[in-house]
């Protein structure tokens, strides 16, 4: 289904033509496209082209939750396209997805153009605030402008991983992956990897002391957790920005990871 955007509050001209979502993540994906700002020079394998632009698109994104909080947002994802920024949110109490949809400026960055848009929907709200003295009749003036396109659900709800409460360093340190974690002989796995390190840091044999209490820490830490595993719950989406309405926080695209 192809989107357009309501443009008459937000006062652009509209774009003719929107291209399809799952096209769009899918191509810039391949492409290698900075999640921050849409680069794709220098990216290689990296997912931002600095930490910089992530961090600079990540607080325009949290100094403007309020906006979010008054349309009373359970969930939302913020994404864009070299034409379009696009912002689902699914509202407390609905089921129904709303999508805000801007054209891009001419040489601006997703998170000014974010900003922008933030900032006319909420002057919008005020206005309709002021004018009516009433919060859901501000809110339902908004969501008056939104493209309702019956999208799943899952288009703003992540499906939850789990993850290994296993610091990444012990894993490297004793040379082991983290599919090594799922396997039933994981213990004898631990012990076989730290002793091949032991045979090439340990002091007797002229390797680096402090290389060796690192490998050892390492050991233990991975015994301990075998014998008691724990994981961490993450959501989040590999192409979107997600924000949670009960943190009222932005998480930023994560990779896929195992469930």
């Amino acid at each position: 289904m192809r989107r357009r955007a309501c443009c008459q509050t937000l006062r652009v001209r509209p774009l003719k033509t929107w291209i399809p979502k799952k096209i769009d993540a899918a191509k810039d994906r391949k492409q290698k496209r900075c999640l921050s700002c849409g680069t794709t020079e220098n990216m290689y394998r990296r997912r931002y082209c600095s930490k910089d632009c992530r961090q600079k698109l990540l607080y325009a994104l949290g100094i403007r939750t309020g906006l979010l909080k008054a349309l009373n947002t359970r969930y939302a994802t913020f994404y864009f396209t070299d034409k379009i920024i696009i912002m689902d949110i699914l509202p407390h109490f609905s089921r129904e997805i709303l999508s805000f949809i801007y054209p891009r400026s001419i040489n601006k960055k997703p998170a000014q153009d974010y900003c922008r848009m933030s900032d006319l929907l909420g002057n919008e709200w005020w206005a309709e605030k002021n004018r009516t003295h009433k919060h859901y009749l501000a809110n339902r003036h908004i969501y008056n402008q939104a493209v309702r396109n019956g999208c799943p659900k899952g288009v703003v709800i992540p499906l939850e991983t789990k993850v290994p409460a296993v610091k990444g360093a012990s894993l490297t340190r004793l040379k082991l992956g983290k599919s090594d974690l799922d396997s039933p002989e994981l213990e004898k796995r631990i012990k076989s990897a730290y002793r091949l390190q032991v045979k090439k840091h340990h002091p007797d044999i002229g390797g680096d002391a402090g290389t060796f209490r690192k490998v050892h820490q390492a050991y233990k830490d991975l015994l301990g957790w075998a014998e008691s595993p724990t994981f961490l719950r993450r959501r989040g989406f590999p192409d979107k920005w997600f924000y949670d309405g009960d943190t009222n926080g932005w998480i930023q695209p994560k990779p896929y990871l195992r469930k």
